[in-house]
């Protein structure tokens, strides 16, 4: 059955989508967390360290929205702070010196529009994260998992590659906001929806990602289906020389 553009949207927000926290469990069981951007402080809302992939060393960073409603407030309901984006870099930095994969799950809405966020940087951090991310000299591969929100996401999809499960979006903006922007009326947030070609289906025909990821009801089986592809992907990247790996990275970025 071929959902609408506005289920999909629905399907990437549910409680029952799979977390960042199951990935990590599943697929990465000895991740050890590394905290802080050495620079002003830990932003909850990242959760980034390292683990091995089929016995290999490799960097995870996934976006994390919370469990509990202290934990989401604290964390923005996964909406990263410019320590969150400097964490990031400073991450892949980390593993770029030892040529280390970067794997990157994302789901936020975007990056924290508050006031804190602004006078600390957001905007020089996002932008940051795109020119250094993207000459970084290590295979970087990002799964949108659930929204892909605006400069939030693009600043951790950088890369060189960005997959997308079933059930997630990817966009500049939310459909509400898109409906209130063009429009100024709400109650078409699903004409919006539609509008905004944000589902992985139009994505892929407009070849902004690399592919799209099977997603059962069953968690392990969606964590099986992300690893079979993380393994294919990454075995594909690591056979290309540094600067082709740039030049690549470089072309898939210039083509749009």
């Amino acid at each position: 059955m071929v959902k609408s553009a506005m289920e999909v949207v629905q399907a990437a927000r549910s409680e029952q989508h799979i977390t960042g926290h199951e990935i990590r469990s599943r697929l990465f069981p000895d991740f050890f967390e590394l905290h802080g951007d050495r620079l002003s402080g830990d932003d909850p809302a990242i959760v980034g360290g390292v683990a091995t992939f089929r016995s290999q060393p490799i960097t995870v960073i996934t976006t994390s929205r919370g469990h509990d409603l202290d934990e989401r407030i604290k964390k923005h309901f996964g909406q990263p702070e410019p320590s969150g984006y400097r964490k990031v870099l400073r991450l892949i930095k980390n593993a770029e010196k030892f040529r280390r994969p970067v794997f990157l799950f994302v789901d936020t809405a975007g990056a924290y529009p508050g006031k804190s966020a602004e006078e600390n940087g957001q905007g020089q951090a996002i932008a940051q994260n795109l020119l250094q991310i993207g000459a970084a000299k290590t295979p970087i591969i990002t799964i949108m998992y659930g929204e892909g929100g605006s400069g939030g996401a693009l600043a951790l999809a950088c890369g060189d590659e960005v997959w997308m499960m079933e059930n997630s979006i990817y966009s500049v903006l939310s459909p509400e906001g898109f409906a209130a922007i063009m429009w100024k009326d709400a109650s078409k947030v699903s004409e919006a929806a539609e509008a905004m070609k944000l589902t992985p289906q139009d994505l892929l025909k407009f070849q902004v990602i690399e592919g799209i990821i099977e997603e059962p009801e069953d968690h392990q089986l969606v964590c099986q289906n992300i690893a079979d592809i993380l393994a294919t992907e990454l075995t594909k990247l690591e056979k290309l020389s540094n600067n082709e790996l740039i030049e690549r990275r470089y072309k898939r970025f210039r083509k749009f």
